[in-house]
């Protein structure tokens, strides 16, 4: 049959040539970008806008398996990260991003916050996002106004262990320094019910919880499912949780700069502001989100805004200040 066209050998030769040719020609293809991005930190509005040819490899720095965390990291083009986590990168293996155009488009608050790192760091940081915390409170409408004032509210005496706290121990001392209360720390750490960063709003949901202190970003899904929670931005300030993209290669400077550019795409900056992430670019349309008073309960007032805080990297004293400051709130 084969002897019409070719022998059999020729035809396996051939067969065998096709493959190399294939091969060679995959491997020519330009590299998927990658991107490593802690999932659950995330909005799916701002995931969304990952370029879909962009490969997003997932981390959790969290996990135990660090060492598979940093592997992903050496292996991935950009890692997206939040403030929290900034101690647990190696800084050494990123490339200075001060040259990209969109440095220069950064609002106010972003570069103040910058300013806070170092040299090394602030080179390498560029703000892609901040989430504001929000407080989220069940079946107690008396108790919203007071909220919208001021943190106060915490250490009424209805919500004594129906309070869920963030799982960190700088978050809620700097809730605490805003209490017009003497050992404000003490006082709040007993209107606790537990401490939580992962199930924080089901536990909210399926106990007796009554209020809960969460990423903005992370409750937009749950107060369209649950009409017995209302959101509420106190006047006086809430802490900001800041997301920075770092990059390991500038082999594929203009592909990023295509995406940080589309994200100011008005349609994308109302959709990201309405799940509760803000761009920190200093464009007219966007700083608008900072300054709308039209509908608070949508988002932070301005004046809440003006309040707000960030939370720069701690120095060795420092650490250790707050953990003496802890302990002590500790002791009856």
């Amino acid at each position: 049959m084969f002897s019409k066209f070719a022998t059999r050998r020729e035809f396996l030769n051939c067969g065998k040539l096709s493959v190399l040719f294939l091969l060679n020609s995959c491997s020519n293809l330009p590299n998927k970008v990658k991107i490593a991005i802690q999932n659950s930190f995330y909005p799916e509005s701002f995931k969304n806008t990952i370029p879909k040819d962009w490969k997003q490899e997932k981390i959790n720095f969290e996990s135990i398996n660090l060492q598979k965390n940093r592997n992903i990291i050496l292996n991935s083009d950009f890692t997206l990260i939040n403030d929290g986590w900034i101690t647990s990168i190696d800084f050494g293996k990123f490339e200075k991003i001060k040259e990209y155009p969109f440095i220069e488009n950064l609002d106010k608050r972003s570069l103040d916050f910058l300013g806070s790192f170092n040299q090394n760091q602030r080179s390498k940081l560029l703000p892609i996002g901040v989430v504001p915390y929000t407080i989220i409170i069940k079946k107690n409408k008396e108790l919203i106004n007071s909220a919208r004032t001021s943190w106060d509210f915490l250490l009424s005496k209805k919500l004594t262990g129906k309070i869920i706290f963030p799982q960190s121990p700088r978050i809620i001392l700097s809730i605490a320094q805003k209490i017009n209360s003497s050992n404000s720390l003490k006082k709040l750490k007993s209107q606790a019910m537990l401490f939580d960063d992962k199930n924080m709003l089901n536990w909210l949901i399926n106990s007796d919880a009554c209020v809960a202190i969460v990423p903005y970003s992370l409750c937009s899904k749950y107060l369209k499912l649950d009409p017995r929670l209302s959101l509420v931005f106190p006047s006086q300030g809430v802490p900001l949780m800041w997301h920075f993209l770092l990059s390991r290669s500038n082999l594929n400077n203009a592909t990023l700069i295509k995406w940080i550019k589309s994200l100011e795409n008005e349609s994308i900056v109302d959709k990201l502001a309405s799940q509760g992430w803000y761009l920190p670019f200093n464009s007219d349309y966007l700083q608008r989100k900072y300054k709308s008073d039209l509908f608070p309960i949508s988002g932070p007032s301005e004046k809440c805004w003006e309040n707000s805080w960030s939370f720069p990297v701690l120095t060795n004293e420092q650490k250790i200040n707050l953990k003496n400051i802890w302990n002590e709130s500790l002791s009856p």
